[in-house]
């Protein structure tokens, strides 16, 4: 990096995170410090940095299970909270069988909303729905989104798909989830007493359809902040 370092830059689009999924919670770390690396170097706090969450990969599993991607998509979630970041979501685009997904078109017009938004001020939106908070009520769990623009939609008209709900036991099952108003319930005669909800939570998670009115998938979320499988794999030293 440090040759190009000295160059102008209108910002920094940023794709990548496959080959960190294995360690998806040291992830949470390295990537903020990245962009706090790279703003540094160039003498800009401010220099705006857009990235692209990991896409669908692998095949969608029979049972809600803890996978490394879903985690490590979680992890690039978080650097949002670094200002002037933006994030184009990937995860209704993917390739089963190729990490790299072909339809980089649709990936492309993503981060176009987020650059103009960002950089060029324009009053768009630029992000599908994003988890904010969730209540438990009885025997359901009721999602609360931002970005829900003017308003949440199934993106082909059938059920909500790619919903999990857990009780004190964190036993994931697949759940029934419908949009009221501007929030999605979550339920499951299994989970009298439901407790956590994840939605999309896997390497693949299949056909996932919601989205706002705008055209902009959700990103992938958990409800729950219970330890992560990679948390517990070992630290890797860059030099």
């Amino acid at each position: 990096l440090a040759p190009v370092v000295p160059y102008a830059l209108r910002g920094i689009i940023w794709y990548q995170g496959e080959g960190n999924s294995g360690r998806a919670a040291q992830y949470r770390t390295l990537f903020p410090a990245l962009i706090t690396d790279w703003r540094s170097a160039w003498g800009r706090g401010d220099l705006p940095f857009l990235f692209v969450q990991l896409a669908s990969y692998r095949q969608v599993p029979q049972w809600p299970r803890e996978d490394n991607w879903p985690q490590l998509r979680e992890a690039q979630l978080t650097a949002l909270a670094l200002p002037d970041t933006g994030m184009a979501v990937a995860i209704d685009i993917g390739n089963a069988d190729n990490p790299h997904p072909e339809n980089k078109q649709a990936v492309g017009r993503r981060l176009a909303l987020a650059a103009r938004r960002i950089i060029y001020g324009e009053t768009l939106v630029a992000s599908g729905p994003l988890y904010k908070s969730s209540t438990v009520e009885g025997g359901s769990i009721r999602i609360n989104f931002s970005e829900i623009a003017s308003g949440l939609v199934a993106n082909d008209s059938k059920p909500l798909r790619a919903f999990a709900i857990a009780g004190a036991d964190r036993e994931f099952v697949w759940a029934d989830a419908v949009i009221d108003g501007d929030t999605v319930v979550v339920s499951s005669p299994q989970v009298p007493h439901p407790v956590a909800v994840r939605y999309a939570w896997s390497d693949n998670p299949g056909q996932v359809n919601l989205y706002n009115r705008e055209g902009l998938p959700a990103a992938p979320f958990r409800t729950d902040d219970w330890p992560l499988s990679t948390a517990s794999a070992p630290p890797v030293e860059y030099f």
